[in-house]
């Protein structure tokens, strides 16, 4: 029994450093997916950080005054949240701002057309709305954009370019201004809010790509993110969380082929699946 007893002890006594041992193994390999995912979880952001920004540089290629895309942005930042779900893969929960604020521009951008048409009727639809809010920055605002429009008479500020060059140089000299071809305006006048999430949707894609590497993400696996947020509809109330997720994927067997040069990025881009909910 002593010799039992004896074998016993020796034995929990070998067993214990082995346990300690596992559990600080295990312990690391937590610390080091947390790590992973907290990196994930900057680079994210940062995606849609950098997807506002090429929206507000597309704005502000197309709108008049040049400061006002500036004047556009919500002041928030992007929020992401990460976790790693047994039996699922890694799972990111993205929280992306609105682009701009609710001001005139949004209601003006989707009364005034590319092609400067019905443009007299649009301002005075604008001035009647901004006098009635009796805001004085909007006030301002309509200001300079009927400074950078011109007087209300002239249709197109094309029409106008081509009489003062005519009364200028001569028939000549308005024929050519007539003959240029005008450069394509950006389809972001259109709904500025889409061509924001389209932006944003492209960076996490991209960042999905180009950066989960240290993720580890198994064949059977997914690498999912959700972007979600008030860009659908301007926020009524701090309570209001009325807004579309977009739901971006990637099975983990295409990301690992894309990891290994095995398919383009293209293919890759071709393979997320993009779903809103």
């Amino acid at each position: 029994m002593k010799r039992l007893a004896l074998v016993v002890v020796v034995g929990m006594i070998v067993s214990v450093p082995l346990v300690v041992g596992a559990q600080t193994a295990v312990n690391r390999v937590d610390v080091e997916s947390r790590y992973q995912i907290g990196q994930m979880e900057r680079v994210l952001e940062g995606a849609v950080e950098h997807g506002a920004a090429v929206t507000r540089d597309r704005l502000k290629a197309v709108l008049p005054p040049a400061d006002t895309a500036d004047t556009l942005m919500s002041g928030e930042n992007a929020r992401a949240r990460g976790f790693r779900l047994e039996g699922y893969g890694v799972f990111f929960d993205v929280l992306v701002p609105p682009f701009y604020t609710e001001t005139t521009l949004t209601w003006s951008l989707r009364t005034l057309d590319q092609n400067d048409l019905g443009l007299d009727s649009a301002l005075r639809e604008l001035r009647t709305y901004v006098q009635r809010s009796g805001d004085a920055n909007l006030q301002q605002a309509l200001k300079r954009v009927e400074l950078q429009v011109g007087p209300p008479n002239i249709t197109s500020p094309a029409v106008a370019i081509g009489a003062n060059a005519r009364n200028a140089t001569g028939s000549a000299a308005a024929a050519t201004t007539a003959d240029r071809p005008a450069a394509p305006a950006d389809p972001i006048l259109n709904d500025p809010n889409e061509a924001y999430r389209s932006e944003v949707i492209q960076a996490l894609m991209d960042a999905m790509l180009d950066h989960s590497t240290a993720l580890a993400i198994g064949s059977n696996d997914w690498l999912t993110i959700a972007a979600r947020g008030n860009d659908d509809r301007p926020r009524l109330a701090p309570a209001d969380t009325d807004a579309r997720t977009r739901i971006i994927r990637l099975r983990g067997a295409d990301l690992m082929q894309y990891l290994a040069h095995q398919i383009s990025k293209e293919d890759a881009l071709k393979r997320i699946e993009v779903k809103v909910f």
